[in-house]
């Protein structure tokens, strides 16, 4: 694996805000990430206001003066937000549009009308990674779980059999492929290319949706038998409706972004010229904002209009997509400031000094990384921010693909077995009746498994691209 010299580094970022030693820095890192994980679980602070903290404390036992600290970190928040919020801020809309119309039911009516029987679970997972795709996780929880009861219910199945593949399809999508949230951040963090890392993360989560889902499933229904609880189903936002968009135009709206990307990476490879005329084309409309936003447009037309929305309606639905996104910019944000700290106080040039004798890969330390931090904070976003962090410096000399790859390998890492610190485990486990250990045994291995597997095909990739 590839390793990037201390010159290098120099060469490439800010002077250290310190001048202090390895044993201090080090000391300085596991003080920060301390204060954040003990704010997050012991004192339930929220993620923004623990990362926030925690970086300010980063610095302090870094021993670097507080108003440089400070600089740093609203310098790091600022590009974070610029770089990747007004990508989270489209992809909500995106979301919202989809739900409100009816879109995301007609997908899902769609697709069941044609499964049956054995296909049941594959059928499960196909929706919630086409739905998944524009959603962040929670929203694609709420929005999945009446079906699954529905379908779990109607066809007797049990209820591992068909949530699991459902659950595996969305969190695959949320770690995984952008322009989710947590591969953003890390894509801006360490300048990967977005079309190599969109078409890399299909990839690997095509295999790995397919383990963690349908196959799993079937030994998660004998270690926790149970069926569909009996309560009243969630009411579907179609069920207000009159009429809905169609299955081909809301399909073709919610993959417009990811063809638009990944056209863009496949004319970058092909043409190879920055000064022809195709690849200036595509070069903008194949940019995340161009993406995204043209989608949202098309959506308008596409999901809106067909679903009887009003100008006002529409209006509304995407005010209401950005209300809640602001609690993840903020995170978000201050990820960005944490990670800007660590390097300004010199902490990439530390890991790069102490690492370029290990025989580690980096990919291979960026998902241990990513680990580490999910197991402490439940925070599959605070992990990736934060590892994005550490170990960007090691990105600056990889090639395109490997750098992409360091992406995903941060992403696996961040999803490695959510327990009783993450919010996603109590919803899981209220929405399907489930007692602690039963969530453990199915939910949370679930989990485990799309990170080693994931984890596992990165590194594969890595030894033959």
């Amino acid at each position: 694996m590839t390793r990037l010299s201390v010159e290098m580094l120099a060469a490439d970022t800010v002077a250290p805000i310190t001048s202090a030693g390895h044993a201090q820095l080090g000391i300085a890192v596991l003080a920060g990430i301390a204060v954040i994980v003990l704010l997050i679980t012991k004192f339930k602070l929220h993620a923004f206001l623990a990362l926030t903290i925690g970086s300010l404390a980063l610095g302090a036992f870094a021993g670097a003066p507080l108003d440089k600290v400070i600089t740093s970190f609203t310098t790091g928040l600022g590009s974070t937000v610029a770089g990747v919020g007004v990508l989270i801020a489209l992809g909500a809309i995106l979301g919202k549009l989809l739900a409100d119309s009816g879109g995301a039911d007609q997908i899902v009516d769609t697709i069941l009308a044609k499964a049956g029987g054995r296909a049941m679970p594959w059928a499960m997972v196909l929706i919630a990674s086409v739905i998944g795709l524009p959603l962040f996780f929670e929203v694609g929880i709420v929005l999945l779980i009446p079906v699954v009861l529905m379908v779990a219910k109607r066809g007797n199945y049990s209820l591992m059999r068909i949530g699991i593949p459902a659950l595996a399809g969305l969190s695959v999508m949320h770690g995984l492929v952008p322009p989710h949230p947590g591969p953003l951040v890390a894509i801006d963090a360490v300048h990967a290319n977005l079309g190599v890392t969109l078409a890399l993360g299909v990839l690997v989560a095509i295999p790995t949706v397919i383990i963690a889902g349908p196959l799993f499933s079937k030994v998660a229904a004998r270690w926790v038998d149970v069926q569909a609880p009996d309560r009243m189903l969630p009411q579907r936002p179609s069920e207000d409706l009159d009429k809905r968009p169609g299955f081909g135009a809301t399909l073709a709206t919610i993959l417009l972004p990811v063809v638009l990307m990944l056209a863009k990476a496949l004319v970058d490879i092909v043409v190879d010229d920055p000064t022809h005329t195709v690849q200036r084309v595509f070069d903008v409309i194949g940019s995340p904002l161009i993406a995204l936003l043209a989608a949202v447009i098309v959506g308008i037309f596409t999901l809106g209009r067909p679903a009887g929305f009003t100008r006002e309606r529409i209006s509304g639905t995407v005010e209401k997509g950005l209300m809640p996104i602001a609690g993840i910019l903020l995170i978000v944000g201050a990820g960005g400031g944490f990670k800007q700290t660590l390097i300004d106080c010199g902490v990439g040039r530390m890991i790069l000094e102490i690492s370029k004798d290990w025989s580690i890969p980096a990919l291979l330390l960026a998902w241990l990384i990513a680990v580490a931090i999910r197991l402490a904070t439940g925070s599959a976003t605070v992990a990736t921010v934060s590892a994005a962090g550490l170990v960007a410096p090691l990105a600056a000399d990889m090639s395109t693909t490997h750098t992409a790859l360091l992406v995903l390998a941060i992403g696996a890492g961040s999803l490695f077995l959510s327990h009783v610190n993450d919010a996603g485990f109590w919803l899981v486990k209220e929405y399907f009746g489930l007692s602690v250990g039963q969530n453990l045994k199915t939910w949370s291995v679930m989990e485990c498994i799309i990170s080693v597997v994931a984890g596992g095909l990165v590194l594969l990739l890595s030894l033959v691209i």
